[in-house]
């Protein structure tokens, strides 16, 4: 994994970083290679895109305001395959390693964006492992405003062990 994504990946929920790297190195005994091109977001960065398409120029490429992304907890992440000689991001989801990175993705239980109901989101993973709703609700919001991050990732992993 490339050192973009190897930085974006320290910023995030240890288990979502664990499981990223085991699906690069699954991808990769394939030939498919990836990048990690978003993981941890502040508030700012997801209002901004979140205004994109609405008040600001461009498409539409989220439905998420701020506090309702698993961006912003640490634990969703975004990747792109990498196709070409050198390395360029290959956004064409027709192509069928997306396909591909979903499914590996999936069989180690992520969440991926593609099924989301509204706005396809093919880039997007997300470490939620049935516990949590697929968006964040006002209980998760209040705990990350007032405990932080960690607080979030210790109540992940309460809700996974009484499981």
């Amino acid at each position: 994994m490339d050192s973009i994504s190897e930085t974006r990946l320290q910023q995030v929920n240890p288990v979502l970083s664990e499981k990223i790297h085991t699906l690069a190195t699954m991808l990769e005994l394939e030939g498919i290679i990836f990048r990690v091109t978003q993981g941890l977001r502040t508030w700012a960065e997801q209002a901004a895109l979140y205004a994109q398409g609405r008040t600001t120029p461009g498409n539409i490429v989220t439905n998420a305001p701020p506090g309702y992304s698993y961006h912003q907890f640490g634990l969703a992440v975004d990747v792109v395959p990498m196709d070409q000689d050198p390395p360029q991001p290959d956004w064409n989801i027709q192509h069928p390693v997306w396909k591909r990175i979903i499914a590996v993705g999936e069989s180690l239980g992520l969440v991926s964006g593609s099924c989301f109901s509204t706005i396809k989101d093919w880039p997007h993973f997300q470490y939620t492992d049935g516990v949590f709703p697929e968006s964040p609700n006002d209980e998760l919001r209040q705990v990350l405003q007032n405990e932080g991050l960690e607080a979030i990732w210790q109540e992940l992993a309460r809700k996974i062990s009484v499981v």
